[in-house]
């Protein structure tokens, strides 16, 4: 067989470019610090890259979502927290409007501090977010979410929150409607109120109370007419179903004695008179926090009042108060969970990213120690070939002769 020298020196050649590549592959590799620069140096580890980098992609997106919305349930958490405090020295005020001893002008005053907490606390139910929209929105409003007509305060955004739109829907605000609107009226089960005397047309002499459950298995929901008829010490009292059920209980009226019935309990106190009327009715998810403070401020501005119409006023403002307090507890009871939730969703999407960039390093970073040790073999290699090249090259005939 005759082997040309020409084709080894070709073959010569190409082995050392194909040694002189790897060696550069490798020390490229070196230098970036990735065994894989591009997807044909490992079609298979290349793929696995890809989809890391899409997965870390989709939980970095989905933490700037959580943080936007940790953001916005601290700013909403705050608010509540404000609004409370208001509340509580709403309370307080009422409180003192019950001294026996305070005339029309100091009650117009106390009207005057209510209504300045009222102005506050509708800034609060206005506070924006800071990016452009409010904390108490509901489904998102350019404009500040409630407004304040002659008629009172009304939400004028929609009803539910925004959410992220991620696999997780974090909330970026909260339900005004929810939070300021739909307290439970009366004591959260049902609601007592007087009626005009039967007879006079006057308001009633007693007041009544906002009531007790006494056993939940029995309320039927029903609404219920307290009837006073005759006068002390003779008088009586009936109650009748109004919704088909006649009369559930009856018998000699006691003022401040508690009258029960279908598993509810209510007090009338002060001297009632014949034709005197109450109602109870079921309890409904429709009580506006600020109709019950610009109730409470008119009551209070009214000259000329019974000692039992101020006293029935302040029983129905606190009342109302209170429920309103109790819901927005509830609200911030929400956004407090909402921010637990947030805290377990950011520790499950941090380990999915170190789960994510962990498998990305494991199919592109190249192993340092097998790395340097690869290159010194190739390096050496290479040395070889070039020192076997430079012998062989000179293996011709005429030089052969000139021995």
């Amino acid at each position: 067989m005759r082997v040309a020298t020409a084709s080894q020196f070709n073959a010569t050649i190409a082995q050392l470019q194909r040694r002189q590549q790897e060696l550069t592959q490798i020390q490229l590799q070196l230098t970036s610090g990735k065994k894989v620069q591009q997807a044909s140096d490992d079609p298979t580890g290349a793929s696995r890259v890809e989809r890391a980098m899409a997965a870390i992609g989709r939980v970095e997106a989905n933490q700037r979502a959580l943080e936007a919305s940790r953001n916005s349930m601290n700013l909403a958490e705050a608010a509540i927290g404000d609004a409370s405090e208001l509340l509580q020295q709403v309370r307080e005020t009422l409180m003192a409007a019950g001294n026996a001893s305070y005339g029309d002008s100091e009650r117009s005053g106390l009207a005057n501090k209510i209504a300045g907490l009222r102005e506050q606390l509708l800034s609060i139910a206005n506070r924006p977010d800071g990016s452009g929209g409010y904390v108490f929105s509901g489904q998102g409003a350019s404009q500040p979410p409630f407004l304040d007509e002659a008629g009172g305060v009304r939400f004028n955004g929609i009803p539910g929150a925004v959410l992220t739109g991620n696999l997780d829907d974090f909330a970026l605000t909260v339900d005004g409607r929810l939070t300021w609107e739909q307290a439970r009226s009366g004591n959260g089960s049902f609601e007592t109120r007087p009626q005009p005397n039967t007879l006079t047309g006057d308001p009633a002499s007693a007041w009544i109370d906002a009531g007790r459950v006494t056993n939940p298995a029995l309320l039927t929901g029903h609404r219920y007419q307290i009837d006073i008829s005759g006068v002390a010490p003779g008088a009586t009292f009936s109650v009748t179903d109004l919704d088909g059920g006649g009369v559930v209980a009856g018998g000699a009226f006691v003022p401040g004695q508690a009258i029960s019935f279908d598993g509810m309990s209510m007090t009338i106190s002060g001297n009632a008179s014949d034709g005197d009327q109450f109602t109870v009715e079921p309890a409904a998810n429709d009580l506006n926090i600020f109709n019950v403070l610009d109730q409470a401020v008119a009551a209070l501005r009214t000259p000329l009042r019974s000692g039992v119409e101020i006293q029935q006023a302040n029983v129905i403002a606190l009342r109302d108060l209170d429920q309103s307090f109790v819901n927005l507890q509830n609200v911030r009871s929400l956004v407090g969970e909402r921010l637990n939730l947030l805290d377990g969703a950011e520790t499950r999407l941090s380990g999915l990213k170190l789960y994510n960039q962990t498998e990305k390093s494991a199919a592109e970073d190249l192993d340092m120690t097998e790395a340097i040790s690869k290159f010194q073999v190739e390096q050496t290699s290479y040395d070889a070939a070039l020192r076997s090249y430079a012998a062989v090259q000179r293996l011709n005939l005429f030089q052969y002769l000139n021995f």
